[in-house]
C-alpha cells in the first residue's frame, strides 16, 4: 500500500485523540511472558525471604519520537548507540532512557534524556501525544512521547552514548511495504519482530515496533495492530 499523505494538522489530531495501549515483549497479548519478565527482575525481595516481590518489576523509561517539521516533508530523528554500551550497543534507537525520581513525568524524562543525548533543546519540541507503552525483553516499560521539532536545530551529541544521529522520512515509516516481519529463536522461544531497512541500516526491535505503532496511529484504515514480541 502507498503511504498516506498527512498534513501537520491531521497528524496532530490523530495523536491527541487516541487512548494508548500496550505492546511488545510481555505485553497483554502474552501474559506468561509478562510474568517471566517480572520474575527475572532482581530486587530487594531476593535478600528478604518471604517478602512479596513487587507486582510490576519492570523499569520505567521514556523516549522521544521526534518528528522534524521540514518543508519537504516530516522526518523522524533516530540515533545509533555507541558500540561499547552494556545494553543495546550499536542499535538504532530513539533518544531517551530511564525515568528518574527528579522527573515530573514521562514527558519530562523523554525531553531531559533527549537533551542529554543529542543536545536538542526542549524549547524546540512541541509534544503532541504518545504511542502505546512498549515492554522490552530486557525488562523496560517504555513510554514513547511524540513531539514535533522545529527544523532549525543544532545537535550536540554525547559521544559516550550516541555514535550518530540521522533522519528517516516519515513517508518511509508510513509505507507498510518497509515493515518486514522476521523471527529468530532465543532461549527456546521464537521471537517475532519487525525490521525496517533504511540506507544500509536495520532498524529493529523495540524501535521498529514503536515506528510500526506510529504508522498504525497515523494510518488507522491500514492498521494491523498487534503486540509483537521483541
Amino acid at each position: 500500500m502507498n503511504a498516506p499523505s498527512l498534513s501537520r494538522e491531521e497528524l496532530i489530531a490523530r495523536l491527541t485523540r487516541r487512548d494508548p495501549g500496550r505492546r511488545g515483549f510481555g505485553g497483554t497479548s502474552d501474559p506468561l511472558e509478562a510474568a517471566e519478565v517480572r520474575a527475572a527482575t532482581r530486587g530487594d525481595h531476593d535478600l528478604n525471604p518471604g517478602e512479596t516481590p513487587p507486582s510490576a518489576a519492570l523499569r520505567p523509561a521514556a523516549v522521544l519520537v521526534p518528528l522534524i517539521d521540514r518543508a519537504e516533508g516530516m522526518t523522524v530523528l533516530l540515533t545509533q548507540r555507541t558500540a561499547h554500551l552494556s545494553a543495546h550497543a550499536g542499535q538504532i534507537a530513539f533518544p531517551g532512557g530511564r525515568i528518574e525520581e527528579a522527573d515530573a513525568d514521562e514527558i519530562a524524562a523523554a525531553l531531559r534524556e533527549t537533551e542529554e543525548e543529542v543536545g536538542l533543546p526542549r524549547e524546540l519540541v512541541s509534544v503532541i501525544g504518545r504511542l502505546d507503552t512498549y515492554v522490552t525483553g530486557t525488562g523496560f516499560e517504555i513510554t514513547p512521547i511524540v513531539g514535533i521539532v522545529n527544523p532549525l536545530y543544532t545537535l550536540a551529541i554525547d559521544p559516550y552514548e550516541v555514535a550518530e544521529a540521522f533522519e528517516v522520512p516519515l513517508s518511509y515509516i508510513l509505507d507498510r511495504r518497509n515493515h518486514n516481519r522476521t523471527e529468530r529463536e532465543s532461549a527456546g522461544r521464537i521471537r517475532v519482530f519487525f525490521v525496517l531497512p533504511y540506507q544500509g541500516r536495520n532498524i529493529w526491535g523495540a524501535t521498529a515496533g514503536m515506528l510500526v505503532n506510529l504508522a498504525e496511529v497515523l494510518d488507522p484504515e491500514g492498521s494491523n495492530a498487534q503486540g509483537l514480541n521483541s
